[in-house]
């Protein structure tokens, strides 16, 4: 990651970069507090494969252009669900079928009242 650029940061950028191109249902959460593997998890919806593929590559570009190469991308061949690994900010572009029956939202989601335990 550039040392230069926070996660804070590095999330706008993604953010930016689905915006770009129109992304559906763009939800950050904040998992500092309950994993070490990265500070961020952004999730977004595309509306077809090749909406996805389209969303996860803007995401790759620009993740560049900002200086941050990314450590890994899955599942762009089926594009029915891609993961971006940028190190603090893990991002998955999914298909909202594909993103509802997996329901990150709910997996990665404290509830109120709760705390993280290790």
């Amino acid at each position: 990651m550039n040392p230069a650029l926070t996660s804070e940061e590095l999330v706008k950028v993604v953010q930016d970069a689905l915006a770009d191109i129109k992304a559906q249902n763009v939800l950050t959460l904040d998992v500092r507090q309950l994993t070490g593997l990265a500070d961020f998890m952004v999730i977004a919806s595309g509306t077809s494969t090749r909406h996805c593929k389209s969303l996860a590559d803007n995401v790759v570009v620009k993740s560049k252009e900002a200086g941050v190469r990314p450590l890994g991308v899955e599942g762009e061949r089926d594009a029915e669900w891609v993961l971006i690994d940028l190190a603090g900010v893990i991002v998955h572009v999914m298909l909202p079928a594909t993103r509802k029956f997996y329901d990150l939202e709910r997996l990665w989601t404290v509830p109120e009242g709760k705390t993280a335990e290790a």
